[in-house]
């Protein structure tokens, strides 16, 4: 009968998130409040200083209490406003008891006209905002109870505290739901593009990798040119199988990324990449940053220590940090050379790099022998500054 009733009230359709439950809960709580409502009006009518308005009251609660039952199950009606005027109607209800119940009657313990009912707002405050803003509505009904009783004693303060930790309880499952229907959707947004991915790759895979294969091994064999031309169709071989062989997760409910996706676009015939097998979190923004940095120093080795020079990127995950060391076999850097470039407006290396890692609170090594390549080390915080 109570899932007729809902039905018809347009409550317990289809659920869109975590919390519709939670708003489902909550007007079966209200459909019930409402019989005790009526209960209380028929056991306590000869205890009432008017009895005739106390039943319009009662009228008036359960009219406003099935309007709210729908407009909750609204999504574009659920909103503050709503959950101001429920708090304030029954509030008032609640504030209505001093004249139409009586001091008489509230001191030796009768029921404040809404009853349970008052708990209603409370509860929606929690769905919706939360545990901090759920225990705000709890102590403002408290607070209106307390008035309305005129005084405090353990039995008056039990209620307020019940509806609080009801509040508190309440507010955080609705968190807990929120969080997980975020999750869950980056989780499908990943799959659906990790599924995306692996059907561009079979395409690819048929046609694009199987050309570049065959440019790269004939025009090795012709020499000459030609030779030139396969070496640079085999390193966009390897450049493409390893970009469409990765899926880049996005940050997690942390913001933390995952450094190793990152990195394997760098991967070619000349350059490689060690990583650990577990994934090395960093800060977004962290991860951008080190990122960009790596490509800088490896773009300098590709312009300075020529097209056939090897690099190799170490990355080593520590406790309270993460270092990349970026290491070639080039000529190496003339001794001042640095210096002298930053002095003629060349700040690649003192921008790009060292003014990235001292944005992150990190630190930037650069050695350099003559005939014997250049390592760059650099090291990030775990935590952004």
């Amino acid at each position: 009968m109570l899932r007729r009733i809902l039905t018809a009230l347009g409550v317990g359709g289809t659920t869109e998130s975590f919390e519709e439950p939670l708003w489902r809960a909550l007007a079966v709580f209200r459909m019930a409040s409402l019989v005790q409502v009526f209960l209380l009006l028929i056991y306590n009518r000869r205890e009432y200083a008017h009895p005739v308005a106390a039943w319009i009251v009662g009228l008036l609660i359960a009219a406003w209490s099935i309007y709210t039952i729908y407009a909750y199950s609204r999504i574009i009606l659920r909103g503050w406003a709503l959950l101001t005027a429920d708090l304030l109607a029954l509030c008032t209800a609640s504030l209505a008891s001093i004249p139409i119940v009586g001091h008489v009657a509230l001191a030796a313990g009768t029921q404040t006209l809404p009853a349970s009912a008052i708990a209603g707002p409370v509860v929606a405050w929690a769905i919706y905002g939360g545990r901090r803003i759920g225990a705000i509505a709890a102590l403002i009904v408290g607070g209106c109870d307390l008035f309305v009783r005129g005084n405090v004693d353990q039995n008056t303060i039990t209620g307020t505290v019940l509806l609080l930790l009801a509040a508190l309880a309440i507010g955080h499952i609705s968190r807990l739901g929120t969080v997980a229907e975020e999750r869950l959707a980056q989780a499908a947004q990943l799959e659906a593009a990790t599924r995306e991915r692996e059907r561009l790759a079979r395409g690819i895979h048929d046609s694009v990798l199987q050309v570049l294969a065959l440019v790269a091994h004939r025009a090795a064999a012709l020499g000459g040119e030609a030779a030139e031309l396969g070496r640079l169709a085999g390193e966009q071989e390897a450049a493409l199988r390893t970009l469409i062989g990765s899926t880049a997760p996005p940050l997690d409910a942390r913001g933390v990324a995952d450094l190793r996706p990152a990195l394997t676009r760098f991967a070619s015939r000349t350059v490689n990449i060690v990583a650990p097998a577990t994934p090395v979190g960093l800060p977004g923004r962290t991860c951008d940053e080190l990122v960009a940095a790596i490509s800088s120093a490896l773009d300098n080795v590709r312009r300075h220590a020529g097209a056939d020079a090897r690099a190799w990127v170490l990355v080593e995950d520590e406790v309270d940090g993460v270092t990349v060391t970026v290491r070639d076999d080039g000529a190496g850097i003339p001794a001042g050379r640095l210096a002298e470039a930053e002095a003629d407006g060349r700040l690649g290396v003192a921008q790009s790099i060292r003014g990235r890692l001292r944005d992150l609170g990190g630190t930037v090594a650069i050695s350099s022998l003559p005939g014997q390549g250049t390592e760059v080390e650099l090291r990030v915080p775990r935590t952004a500054p």
